[in-house]
C-alpha cells in the first residue's frame, strides 16, 4: 500500500516544491503592493490545494484496468438542446437590442447589428473578407494574431449568404447549439441524463456566455474541444485528433488538448501506435504558422504583434491576479467602467473557477481536471490579461464540475440564479461597452 502511494506524495512534493520556487522567484523580481501580492497568494494557494487534491484522482486513474461501460446520450434530447440553444442565442440578441434602448442608445437594428463588432469581432470580419494582410495600415496587420479557423467557416458562409457579419452570427449560433449537444452527448457517457443536462445549463447560462453568440470564435472553438474529447472516448482517435487540430487552428490553447487526450489514451492503455494521434493536434498550429510564414515570411510573427501591440507573452497565472487586483484598486474610486467592467469581473472569474474546480476534482474525470489546470495556467498566466471570463467560459470542465457539484434540485436551481444574475450584470456591462473583452 505504501508502495502505491509513492508516485502520488513523489508528484505532490515535486509539484509543490516547483509551484513554491518559481512563486519565490516571482517575488523577488517583483514589485507589488500588499493588495497584489494577497491576491497572488491566494491564486497560488487555491491552485496548490486544487493540484493536491487532483494527484490522487490522477493516479487512481491511470491504475484502473477495468473496461468502462459508457452511456448513451438520448437522441430526443439532443434536438431539443439545438432547438432551444439555437432560441437562447437569438433571444440574447434581442434582450441585447432591448436594454441597448433602455439605457438609452438610439440606433435602428442595422446600427445594433454592427454593435456586436465592438470587440475582436471586427478582426475576424476583416479576415473573413480580406483574409490577412502582409502590407497596409499597422491595425490590420497585426490582425495576423486572430487564428483563422474561425475567418474560414464565416467566408465559406458568407459565399452562400453575402454578408460576412450575418454569417459571423449565424456560425456562431450553430456552434453554440452544437456545442451543447456535444456536451450533453459528452457528459452522458459517465452519467445520468439529468447530470448531463444541468453541465448544458451552466454552460448556457454562464456569466460570459454571451459571448458564443457574438461573431466571435469561442463557439466553434468550443465545438471542437468537446466533440474531439467526445470522440477519443468514444475511441475514435483520428477523428477526434482532427478535431483536436481544428481548435488549435481556431484558438491557439487548442494545443493544451493534447492534455486530456494523453490521460484517456493512457487509462485505455492505448497501443504505443495509438500514441501518434497526439502529433495531429499540433499540426493544426502549425498550419497557423505556415499562414503567418506565407503571410509575413515569419512563422512566428504573431507573437512579435501580440508583444508589441497587445503587451501579450506567456507569464505566470499569480502575477495575472497581481496586476489585475492592482488595477481594480486605482479604478475603484473614479472610475466605474474600468472596475465593474474589467477588473473585478476578471478576478472573480479566475479566482472562483479555482474553487469550484478544487470543489468538484473527486467528483468528475480526471482528465477533465487535467485539462483545467494546463488551460488555466496558460490562459490566464498571459501578461495583460483582459478576457478572463471569456476564457473560462469556453473551459468545458466547469459546466461539468458545477453540475457534479449540484446533483439536487435546490442546489442546481441556487447556482443557475446565481449565474443569471451574474450574466445580466456581465451583459449589461458588455451593453455599456464597460471594457468587457
Amino acid at each position: 500500500m505504501l508502495n502505491d502511494k509513492f508516485p502520488e506524495k513523489l508528484i505532490s512534493a515535486l509539484g509543490t516544491a516547483a509551484l513554491a520556487a518559481v512563486f519565490a522567484l516571482w517575488c523577488a523580481g517583483s514589485n507589488y503592493s500588499a493588495a497584489g501580492y494577497t491576491a497572488a497568494v491566494l491564486s497560488t494557494v487555491l491552485m496548490l490545494i486544487l493540484c493536491l487534491l487532483f494527484v490522487p484522482e490522477w493516479c487512481a486513474f491511470w491504475r484502473k484496468s477495468e473496461p468502462e461501460v459508457l452511456g448513451e446520450a438520448d437522441s430526443g434530447e439532443c434536438a431539443r438542446i439545438f432547438a432551444l440553444i439555437m432560441i437562447w442565442d437569438a433571444a440574447i440578441l434581442v434582450l441585447g437590442f432591448v436594454l441597448r434602448k433602455l439605457l438609452g442608445y438610439d440606433e435602428s437594428a442595422g446600427e445594433y447589428v454592427r454593435f456586436w463588432l465592438c470587440t475582436d469581432s471586427q478582426h475576424y470580419m476583416d479576415i473573413a473578407r480580406d483574409w490577412y494582410l502582409s502590407d497596409g495600415e499597422w491595425d490590420r496587420l497585426v490582425q495576423l494574431v486572430f487564428l483563422p479557423g474561425y475567418p474560414v467557416i464565416v467566408r465559406l458562409f458568407a459565399y452562400l449568404i453575402g454578408n460576412e457579419l450575418a454569417a459571423g452570427l449565424i456560425v456562431s449560433a450553430l456552434c453554440f447549439a452544437g456545442s451543447g449537444v456535444m456536451l450533453y452527448k459528452l457528459v452522458s457517457l459517465d452519467t445520468d441524463s439529468g447530470a448531463a443536462l444541468r453541465a448544458v445549463k451552466f454552460f448556457a447560462f454562464g456569466p460570459a456566455a454571451f459571448f458564443f453568440a457574438a461573431p466571435m470564435s469561442e463557439s466553434l472553438f468550443v465545438l471542437c474541444t468537446v466533440y474531439c474529447l467526445y470522440l477519443i472516448r468514444r475511441g475514435m482517435l483520428i477523428p477526434g485528433s482532427l478535431l483536436g487540430a481544428y481548435a488549435a487552428f481556431t484558438r491557439s490553447p487548442g494545443l493544451i488538448l493534447i492534455v486530456p487526450i494523453l490521460f484517456e489514451l493512457v487509462r485505455k492503455r492505448a497501443k504505443p501506435r495509438e500514441y501518434l494521434s497526439l502529433i495531429i493536434v499540433p499540426l493544426g498550429f502549425a498550419a497557423y504558422c505556415l499562414v503567418n510564414c506565407t503571410v509575413s515570411g515569419d512563422a512566428f510573427k504573431f507573437m512579435e504583434y501580440q508583444s508589441v501591440h497587445w503587451h501579450q507573452q506567456l507569464g505566470w497565472f499569480f502575477n495575472t491576479a497581481a496586476y489585475q487586483t492592482e488595477n481594480a484598486i486605482a479604478s475603484a474610486g473614479d472610475n466605474t467602467a474600468f472596475f465593474f467592467g474589467l477588473w473585478l469581473p476578471n478576478l472573480l472569474a479566475q479566482l472562483s473557477a479555482l474553487v469550484i474546480m478544487l470543489l468538484a476534482v473527486r467528483r468528475i474525470r480526471a482528465s477533465y481536471t487535467a485539462y483545467f489546470i494546463a488551460y488555466f495556467a496558460v490562459t490566464i498566466g498571459a501578461t495583460w490579461l483582459l478576457s478572463a471570463p471569456r476564457y473560462l467560459a469556453a473551459m468545458i470542465s466547469l459546466p461539468i464540475a458545477l453540475a457534479a457539484l449540484s446533483p439536487k434540485k435546490r442546489t442546481e436551481r441556487l447556482l443557475l440564479a446565481l449565474s443569471l444574475l451574474l450574466f445580466a450584470a456581465y451583459f449589461a456591462a458588455f451593453l455599456l461597452r464597460w471594457q468587457v473583452w
